[in-house]
């Protein structure tokens, strides 16, 4: 049968290595009482494995070809192949509004937004697994006072419990990519409320990390101007909290900051 084509401006490195997407498709494993989400699936290197197992299966493929392919290749999945854009779907109607674990080879192009997709339904998604570069793994996974630890890491990380499971080296992939790949895996933690304004939060995390390299007060003084503007900020940006750097901060103390900010707003 014919092969599809990888895309560049899809950003499709197919994977090649059986034995490795076996290994992707059993993160899975972690909820295995939930249904599969696949996006990206490719010509099925994973979808392959992940049908295997006793659970609903829908895949999602924006690629016309490779979804062409998959019905040729694996008719009995026909009903759940959605030939579509994850990042537009409406994740509430996947599996009729029931929660799901997410996972695939994702789109290098895309992984960022499709962990910002992810957050966005968070409460749909216990368990999202996959395989990213790893660079944005090495983000997702960081910790403060290190110089990846960033937007990524602070937002994943507020609701999810993430860990970095195994490295994948280029040669696997057709075409091969010019950076190494990762694995992870996200679990959703106990956290049901951040206890502080969530879109002040969001705004704040990339505020400052936007300029990682200012202090805190010359991150957050233009965003206090903007939201109050004639008001005295200066008494608030006097603490010496305010003379630390983004990465110096955990995710706690990102809430406190914008419980903070959030009293100095309404008053």
């Amino acid at each position: 049968m014919r092969t599809v084509k990888p895309k560049k401006f899809l950003g499709q490195h197919f994977l090649t290595d059986l034995d490795i997407a076996k290994r992707i498709a059993d993160t899975v494993d972690a909820f295995s009482d939930l249904p599969v989400l696949e996006v990206g699936p490719g010509m099925g290197v994973m979808t392959q494995f992940l049908k295997q197992k006793p659970r609903p299966l829908k895949v999602v493929e924006l690629d016309s070809e490779s979804v062409s392919y998959l019905r040729k290749t694996w008719p009995e999945l026909e009903d759940d192949i959605i030939e579509d854009d994850f990042l537009k779907m409406h994740l509430d109607r996947t599996f009729d509004g029931h929660p799901f674990v997410l996972t695939g080879n994702y789109p290098y192009n895309i992984s960022s937004q499709i962990f910002f997709k992810m957050l966005e339904n968070k409460n749909l998604i216990p368990c999202c697994t996959g395989m990213i570069q790893k660079e944005v793994a090495d983000r997702i996974v960081a910790q403060p006072h290190s110089k990846a630890y960033g937007i990524l890491s602070v937002l994943i990380q507020a609701w999810y419990a993430p860990e970095y499971l195994f490295t994948v080296e280029p040669h696997v992939f057709n075409p091969p990519p010019k950076v190494r790949s990762a694995v992870i895996r996200l679990t959703r933690n106990a956290t049901t409320t951040l206890g502080c304004d969530e879109a002040l939060f969001r705004r704040v995390v990339k505020t400052t990390f936007n300029q990682r390299r200012k202090t805190l007060r010359n991150n957050i003084r233009p965003l206090l101007v903007e939201l109050k503007p004639n008001a005295d900020h200066a008494t608030l940006l006097a603490d010496s909290l305010f003379n630390l750097r983004p990465e110096q901060l955990s995710v706690a103390d990102f809430i406190d900051l914008t419980r903070r900010l959030s009293i100095h707003l309404n008053q």
